[in-house]
């Protein structure tokens, strides 16, 4: 998935989101255990949301805020990313391995709301599964989830797409409703990802109801929480879901907290400041010069027993990158995208610019040093090599820069680390290859829109997993879904690279459920698809986490997967 100033369709969706969240009762919650009930956790963000409707999400902010309001079918296991029960109880393979049957739980309603009858949220039923897939596969300029979620993979999800144009849809042939709360699923071909992908953002179940009646500003879901609003600060609110259909282990009714506040602050700098204030509970990715400043200013926070702060340090399943665009005059070239490629000293951005804030540098392929089993390391890279960036250039008629045409790298605001970057970028071009490059600093969401429609020369942009396989990383490269034009949107293949060979390997790795041959398919994919150069690896991330000591059952992990079901406050 894709990762300032809040934009238009949040705002709307401010200005005309109806939700009525139920009234809270006043009487004090009784508890079993050793949980908490109450409070609310705030969490900062360094990017406003986009948009809270699932299928539009492609940025990590919109993501982390709607996994608290929507629910799939399945969840993952916030500790070790396994696949857990949700919205559906059970679910059983044939031993084709093509034929899902899922049985869904019983007393689970959507969120009290005036698109309902008398305001009150109606049960879930599996006419609503079969609705949200079929929505899934309908084109839409607010749709960018179909291609790396049903098509190739649900059985007649393809016809039903490319058929949305007539007045007669056909059926969608890849699901059977057998009752209100049993439905089959039927794949094209076995796939050893398909229940990680329908715990993906993009897969919750929605209402009909609620999407007619608010279209792509919607905010009604099943989950934990509760779209409430903005306060005067400008922070999101979700409140707790008194209906909400969850229970833990002892019987606890699920959330315990009452909400959540989003604020979304850009600076690291002041975010520290309400951290320590404790205006802000849990922050993530805080530069290194920032955490020597808490730890050694505030050593004892961290030695009391226990400690007031809690410092987390992992790798995480993103790797940041910029993307060439494949399809304009310049970098149709496979060789400027080469040249680029070897002129870049990756190393010396990340020791001296970054200065280590990451697991390493992007020396060898697109998908993180992270998946067992798959040895990133096979895949050869770009190491510095001027010579070679100079020969290509010149092999591509610019011998030592001479009439190169003038390009811009288009970077995302409020970001100073990525600016850095992005400057030690422009000189190394410069010294190397004799190029000059024009920095452009636009809004994410501009940017965002803009590496759709491939209306950049090379745009800064990151990945980080929606489930943990290599193949959420390569299904960025994909071909069959790129539209043949610029004025239509092209996601997540914002590269626009198409080569149908990678197709033929990356589909095969797609569809072979034994993970060594999947991940040998991936592999020989992964290679072909580097020494094409589509994108420029810059480097791995790692991030480190601050979180205070009193926020509990909160487990980090390689996808920043959050569940905050049940994470609660300690007194």
């Amino acid at each position: 998935m894709k990762k300032n100033i809040l934009i238009p369709i949040f705002l709307l969706s401010l200005l005309f989101s109806c939700t009525s969240p139920s009234v809270e009762e006043n009487k004090p919650r009784s508890v079993k255990g050793n949980v908490v009930y109450g409070g609310t956790l705030r969490i900062n963000k360094n990017r406003p949301m986009i948009s809270l409707y699932p299928p539009y999400i492609t940025d990590l902010v919109s993501s982390h805020v709607s996994s608290q309001i929507y629910e799939g079918l399945v969840k993952f296991d916030s500790k070790d990313l396994s696949i857990l029960p949700s919205l559906a109880t059970k679910w059983e393979i044939d031993s084709s391995g093509t034929i899902y049957t899922f049985t869904l739980k019983k007393g689970v309603f959507f969120h009290d709301d005036q698109c309902f009858a008398q305001g009150k949220g109606r049960e879930l039923k599996a006419s609503d599964i079969k609705y949200t897939f079929e929505l899934l596969s309908t084109p839409s300029p607010f749709n960018h989830s179909f291609n790396f979620t049903l098509k190739g993979k649900l059985k007649g999800a393809d016809e039903f797409y490319e058929s949305s144009v007539l007045e007669s849809k056909p059926e969608l042939s890849g699901i059977k409703v057998i009752d209100d709360y049993t439905f089959q699923l039927f794949l094209n071909s076995p796939n050893s990802t398909f229940l990680y992908i329908l715990a993906s953002p993009s897969m919750v179940i929605l209402a009909e109801e609620a999407v007619k009646h608010y279209g792509h500003m919607l905010t009604i879901g099943t989950g934990p929480f509760m779209y409430s609003q903005n306060n005067n600060s400008g922070n999101l609110i979700l409140t707790r879901n008194s209906m909400y259909h969850g229970y833990d282990v002892l019987g606890n009714q699920l959330p315990y907290l009452d909400s959540i506040e989003f604020s979304f602050i850009e600076s690291k700098k002041e975010e520290l400041v309400a951290f320590q204030a404790k205006k802000v509970d849990l922050i993530i990715g805080l530069p290194s010069e920032s955490i020597r400043e808490v730890v050694e200013n505030q050593i004892g926070d961290f030695k009391l027993d226990p400690p007031n702060y809690i410092l987390d340090r992992s790798l995480e399943l993103v790797t940041q990158f910029y993307e060439f665009n494949t399809t304009n005059s310049i970098f149709k070239d496979k060789r400027l995208r080469q040249a680029f490629s070897y002129a870049v000293d990756k190393n010396r951005i990340f020791n001296d610019v970054i200065l280590g804030e990451a697991f390493g540098p992007g020396i060898h392929g697109i998908s993180p040093p992270s998946f067992i089993g798959y040895d990133i390391t096979a895949i050869k890279g770009y190491d510095f090599d001027p010579e070679k960036a100079r020969k290509l250039l010149s092999e591509a008629g610019y011998p030592n820069g001479k009439n190169f045409p003038s390009i811009k790298l288009s970077i995302s605001s409020g970001e100073s680390k990525n600016t850095a970057v992005a400057l030690e970028f422009s000189r190394q071009i410069k010294k190397v290859l004799n190029v000059d490059i024009e920095l452009e600093i636009l809004p994410y969401s501009t940017l965002i829109e803009n590496s759709k429609y491939a209306k950049g020369d090379i745009t800064r942009s990151a990945w980080i997993a929606d489930y943990p396989s290599p193949e959420s990383f390569l299904s960025m490269f994909y071909g069959t879904g790129v539209p043949l034009s610029n004025d239509l949107p092209s996601f997540p293949n914002t590269t626009r690279f198409v080569n149908t060979k990678f197709d033929s390997l990356f589909q095969a790795g797609v569809n072979t459920v034994n993970q060594r041959e999947s991940y040998n398919f991936f592999l020989r994919a992964e290679q072909l698809m580097i020494e094409e150069a589509p994108v420029m690896v810059l480097w791995y991330d790692e991030k480190y986490r601050l979180y205070q000591s009193n926020v509990r059952n909160f487990h980090p992990n390689p996808i920043n997967y959050w569940d905050f079901s049940q994470v609660y406050k300690d007194k």
